[in-house]
């Protein structure tokens, strides 16, 4: 069975290039063998993460333990987690996407404010802003 977790979290730190180089080395490297595949969403404006992971159940759920566990974020919140018949962000073993470089129609099209707080986002506008991003974006 396939599930999609879609969370939200605050960075302890600022988010800048190193940080999100080493989440993503990380996360493809380990989310190859396990069959994960997803969407990391880097918020710089209000310091937040907006991710989503896809693949097995026993496999997300794993994952997600540990994601709730890194020390490098806080207020790591559920946004949506649900069985899906067919993955979103099948080419991306995890694709990234910086707020700070999208068009803000992209963001206001699915928030209130161009300046996105992951936090405040429902869990159908979260998954939406995601597959909007994977949609223009070129797979990783």
């Amino acid at each position: 069975m396939l599930v999609r977790l879609v969370y939200a979290s605050r960075s302890v730190e600022p988010i800048d290039q190193k940080l999100l180089d080493t989440i993503m080395d990380q996360s493809r490297a380990s989310n190859a063998d396990a069959g994960i595949t997803g969407m990391l969403c880097a918020c710089e404006d209000t310091n937040t993460f907006l991710q989503a992971i896809e693949g097995g159940r026993a496999q997300v759920n794993a994952l997600y333990g540990h994601i709730v566990c890194d020390p490098r974020h806080e207020q790591v919140t559920l946004l949506a987690y649900d069985e899906i018949h067919e993955r979103s962000f099948a080419n991306w073993r995890m694709g990234r996407v910086e707020v700070s470089r999208v068009n803000p129609g992209v963001v206001l099209r699915h928030a209130e404010h161009a300046a996105l707080n992951p936090l405040t986002l429902s869990s159908r506008q979260a998954t939406a802003l995601l597959v909007e991003f994977a949609e223009t974006l070129v797979g990783g």
